[in-house]
């Protein structure tokens, strides 16, 4: 099986290697010519066998766009681009619809697992026709965690149904994030009464109702770091937050929570930060090595 990867950034760079580890032969294309396998997009069309599979993983919005209309002149008629970046749903309608009057077909993916996804695999959530899902199964399997593959891959619906689903996935991710963060705080204040907040989140990790691999890796952040010292309670969004709650707002779903806690994000963007952002930056800098601001 073989596949062309456009993007060699933390999360393309790793999925390229998983995808060898496990028999894909990948050809890699980067502007940075020191991670690229080939010089441009058109060497990259070249060197792939028909029907040739194309895999976008480059920052959503005007990059995504300008990679697939330079790989919409350069692939033929049966060839499959993903897009497997966080692009909002509506632009996969916008790509499908354009490669598609060139006979290319389009698939979307909601990628999930950050700088851990080389050992530990992706979630993955994909839109499409059958058939093109099909054809990239192979490739699909070899990103996957081991185990069933309907605990780690969906083929969620039609074109934007995969990022339709990560979008609300990443909601549900920043209401959860904001609870252990609140929980953090609450529990560092008192500190006449709690003497070790570390080694309270630690016990939650086997047992408790409330365990998860979030709260493992503020573990991980809390032993490198019991108190935040060295970061900054301000915290980014990427933007699926918003898109969740306008998609809320537009089919009148209440979801307080996620509204919430992109709010919550908002408020640590002000002058005075507080600990349980500080808690919400860290977690971001544990699952997907997003960079923290340092404290002045």
């Amino acid at each position: 099986m073989q596949i062309g990867l456009v993007g060699l950034g933390k999360m393309g760079n790793n999925m390229r290697e998983r995808l060898r580890k496990n028999g894909i032969d990948v050809v890699g294309y980067d502007r940075n010519p020191a991670v690229s396998d080939v010089a441009s997009l058109a060497e990259l069309a070249t060197a792939l066998t028909a029907p040739r599979i194309v895999w976008v993983m480059v920052p959503a919005g005007d990059i995504t766009s300008s990679v697939v209309t330079e790989l919409a002149g350069e692939l033929e008629p049966g060839d499959l681009i993903i897009d497997g970046g966080n692009s909002r749903f509506t632009e996969d309608l916008k790509h499908a619809a354009q490669v598609g009057e060139k006979g290319i077909n389009f698939v979307d993916a909601g990628v999930s697992g950050g700088v851990w996804g080389l050992n530990n695999g992706y979630g993955l959530m994909v839109g499409g026709d059958k058939a093109n899902i099909d054809l990239a199964m192979p490739i699909f399997d070899a990103l996957r965690p081991d185990g069933p593959r309907d605990e780690g891959f969906v083929h969620a619906g039609e074109v934007g149904a995969g990022h339709y689903a990560k979008m609300v996935h990443n909601g549900i991710e920043y209401a959860l994030m904001q609870a252990y963060a609140e929980g953090y705080e609450l529990l560092d204040k008192r500190d006449d009464i709690i003497k070790d907040v570390t080694g309270t989140f630690k016990a939650w990790q086997r047992g408790t109702v409330v365990r998860s691999w979030l709260l493992e890796l503020l573990v991980r952040a809390l032993e490198e770091d019991p108190e935040f010292k060295d970061i900054a309670g301000y915290v980014e969004d990427s933007g699926e937050g918003r898109w969740t709650i306008e998609e809320a707002l537009a089919n009148a779903v209440p979801v307080p929570t996620i509204s919430a806690s992109i709010f919550a994000r908002f408020v640590s963007r002000q002058p005075e930060g507080s600990p349980a952002m500080k808690a919400v930056a860290a977690l971001r800098n544990q699952f997907g090595g997003h960079s923290v601001k340092a404290v002045d």
